[in-house]
């Protein structure tokens, strides 16, 4: 039988989730599961009923239905309420191909990014100045898959220092740039994805090397920042999937 949550770890955890940006709030089974798949040791499971508890050697008690409404971001929550510490990748140079993200904030485009560069083999993925990787809706729309991914968090200072550094390969998109599907790439390449409103910025475009297009019809400026994302990074990826 699980022991009931005590008033003051509900209050406390109500707290942390206000405060303390590097905690998760997993409501969703299988994200859990793949949270805990990669390495991350939960501090606690909360679940609305005993019969949802899937989890042995686990601090895992039982709340209200209530608190775990107020603890989850979720609008139909599943009962169950995992926190834990979220562990950042040491930052080091990319072994694969990559993704950049410049200026986004939009957590469902980049949790949509994160989980299209890991189906690509594009395994780090450089977050600068952008929407925190444990934001909830991000970690939802990647579906977890930020435990498969190297995610690194950095200023776009930090970056292009790294960029001269580890001399990187980066591409970008821009309408009057090269045809995607007729370009050819060697060696390690990052697709850098700029803010919807403004694109890549200038200084992460000047150390582009290429600059390509998705080809589109008249009247159609531009694709929504996952989409294009997702549509560079399959093409540069296909013949390695």
């Amino acid at each position: 039988m699980l022991v009931k949550a005590s008033t003051s770890l509900i209050k406390d955890l109500k707290k942390q989730k206000r405060e303390n940006g590097s905690l998760l709030f997993l409501d969703n089974f299988k994200i859990i599961k793949d949270a805990i798949k990669a390495g991350l040791k939960p501090r606690y499971i909360l679940v609305s009923d005993e019969s949802l508890n899937i989890w042995e050697n686990e601090n895992v008690y039982k709340v209200d239905r209530q608190t775990i409404e107020q603890l989850s971001d979720s609008r139909t929550p599943q009962g169950v309420v995992c926190i834990l510490d979220y562990l950042p990748h040491i930052v080091e140079s990319p072994k694969t191909n990559f993704l950049v993200v410049d200026s986004l904030q939009d957590p469902g485009n980049v949790g949509t990014l994160i989980r299209t560069a890991t189906a690509c083999g594009f395994e780090y993925v450089y977050l600068l100045d952008s929407v925190k990787v444990t934001n909830s809706k991000l970690v939802r729309s990647s579906v977890g898959t930020i435990f498969q991914s190297k995610i690194i968090s950095m200023t776009k200072d930090e970056f292009c220092q790294y960029v001269k550094e580890w001399n990187l390969n980066l591409i970008m998109t821009d309408m009057e740039g090269d045809n995607i599907f007729t370009s050819r790439f060697n060696g390690l390449v990052g697709v850098v994805v700029g803010n919807e409103g403004q694109g890549v910025c200038d200084q992460i475009a000047k150390l582009c090397s290429k600059t390509v297009k998705i080809p589109m019809r008249a009247g159609v400026e531009s694709l929504n920042a996952s989409i294009s994302g997702a549509i560079i990074m399959y093409e540069i990826a296909k013949n390695n999937l």
